[in-house]
C-alpha cells in the first residue's frame, strides 16, 4: 500500500484541472482513484458542452490526465 500512496495517508488525487481541446478553457474534473491505475472515459466540457475522451494514469498516487477530441 505504501508504494501506491507514498505519503502514507492512503489517498490519491481526486480532482484535476485540464484544458478543453475544443474551447481551450481550464476545467476541473473529478477523478476516481478506485477505478484503477489506467482509466479512459467520456466526459462533457462544463463550458462548451462538447464531449472529450479523458485518459487518467495513476502512478504513486499522482494522476496524469489528458483530454482528447472524441472521435466518432
Amino acid at each position: 500500500m505504501d508504494e501506491d500512496f507514498p505519503l502514507g495517508d492512503g489517498t490519491a488525487e481526486t480532482d484535476a484541472i485540464a484544458t478543453c481541446p475544443y474551447c481551450g478553457e481550464a476545467v476541473s474534473i473529478s477523478l476516481d482513484p478506485g477505478g484503477g491505475e489506467m482509466q479512459q472515459y467520456v466526459e462533457d466540457c462544463e463550458v462548451c458542452c462538447n464531449p472529450w475522451k479523458v485518459t487518467v494514469q495513476y502512478s504513486g498516487g499522482v494522476a496524469t490526465v489528458s483530454l482528447d477530441l472524441l472521435e466518432g
